[in-house]
């Protein structure tokens, strides 16, 4: 019979690199999530996570920016290395991941190691498309003039990323990973309810090659740190997947004070599906430059 303590995990935000407790000094609870045969009764205890105010929200922004141009100059291939590397980690924590997302969306063991399983697949996904979705969304367009015009993709900025509800895990990365994998800095809220898979993924970003201030994640009320985002002047978009109706609404009347781009709230049925190139594009700019052939003598050939 063994007589130790066992040594409880504290849970932290992730803001710029760093592991800092929320500066309002607050947290709540997280319990697992209750099965449907005991909906009144109350989960079991797992953490105190950080209950993010709206100053850590600020700070996560600030850090965002910082972190942009480093990021989104870094090449196409660099960045794919990195997410691979991402999901290296990941799968050397694998165990840890499948009892988290066990508890937080009140799976079995077999079905939780299936949705870890899909979340370490998505992120390989993604980082093959970082040197790849140039290719499909950009390209040399025909003119009527000896000019070379080519478009080509480029990062939005900072985007604030609310992630899903429900899907504690496989959801929250497969919105992560295509704001990051085009280029962008993202500041994510993680599940109100279930925060614990995001914050732990936070030390996995921060173990790996992952500049600090390209993923910062906040842990709280989505609605009470969801509306600093939303208005704020140095926040370039902002994806609505986590927000209900609502909220949803509210966030972007107030995310139009500076025409953010917004990605409305998009009903998933089933998150292991292929999920396409959509939330790439969603966050990426087209900027096209004209340039001239250079004609040749009177003869007008070019080259």
């Amino acid at each position: 019979m063994s007589d130790r303590l066992s040594v409880l995990k504290t849970y932290k935000l992730y803001v710029g690199g760093k592991f800092p407790r929320s500066e309002s000094g607050r947290v709540y609870e997280v319990t697992t999530k209750r099965s449907a045969a005991d909906a009144a009764g109350k989960g079991n205890w797992l953490a105190n996570a950080p209950l993010a105010s709206r100053k850590d929200a600020r700070d996560a922004v600030v850090a965002a920016r910082k972190a942009f141009g480093g990021w989104s100059g870094a090449t196409a291939y660099n960045r794919g290395q990195v997410l691979y590397r991402v999901a290296e980690m990941l799968e050397g924590r694998r165990d840890q991941f499948v009892r988290e997302v066990a508890d937080a969306e009140g799976l079995g063991k077999s079905k939780a190691a299936a949705v870890v399983d899909a979340t370490i697949d998505r992120w390989v996904w993604y980082a093959g498309w970082t040197d790849k979705i140039a290719q499909v969304v950009g390209g040399g367009n025909p003119v009527a003039g000896p000019f070379f015009n080519l478009s080509s993709p480029e990062p939005t900025g900072v985007v604030a990323v609310l992630a899903p509800q429900e899907s504690s895990f496989l959801g929250l990365v497969s919105v992560v990973a295509p704001v990051i994998a085009t280029g962008n800095t993202a500041v994510v809220i993680a599940s109100e309810k279930s925060p614990l898979p995001a914050l732990s993924l936070a030390e996995v970003l921060a173990t790996s090659d992952v500049p600090g201030g390209v993923v910062n994640v906040l842990s709280g009320r989505t609605a009470e740190i969801a509306a600093p985002l939303a208005s704020h002047q140095d926040v370039n978009a902002i994806d609505l997947a986590g927000a209900d109706e609502a909220l949803a609404k509210e966030l972007e009347i107030a995310a139009a004070d500076n025409l953010k781009r917004v990605l409305r709230p998009q009903p998933v049925d089933d998150w292991t599906a292929t999920p396409g190139t959509d939330r790439m594009t969603a966050f990426l700019e087209t900027k096209t430059v004209w340039h001239p052939t250079g004609a040749l003598g009177a003869s007008g050939s070019s080259y």
